[in-house]
């Protein structure tokens, strides 16, 4: 699970970060407050992924999705994109959990 997962985490970061880019040119925003909100959410998906094995992780991720989805307010792109990257966490952690499973019974059965 902890490579399909840090691989979506990757990809959102760097979609976070041209989505700030974007943001940018928001004549309501500072560029201060874009760059803050999108490096606490840049840190956090590369926090994610050392931390994917601990409890709650999983849960902080799809908070993080939440996130990215809300940003669509600001970037109207980021609605289809946050979306996206819901349904790639959500296929992450489902078939990543079922490696996991075939895995750890490959191990039983040569032990």
């Amino acid at each position: 699970m902890r490579t399909l997962c840090s691989s979506t985490l990757i990809g959102e970061f760097f979609v976070i970060g041209f989505a700030g880019l974007v943001a940018m040119k928001h004549p309501d925003l500072s560029m201060g407050t874009v760059w803050t909100v999108c490096g606490i959410a840049m840190a956090l998906c590369i926090l994610l992924c050392g931390v994917l094995s601990r409890p709650g992780a999983v849960v902080i991720g799809w908070a993080l999705q939440v996130g990215l989805i809300a940003s669509g307010f600001v970037v109207g792109t980021m609605f289809v994109l946050g979306v996206i990257f819901a349904a790639l966490w959500w296929a992450s952690i489902h078939f990543g959990r079922k490696v996991d499973e075939i895995r750890a019974r490959h191990a039983a059965q040569a032990a």
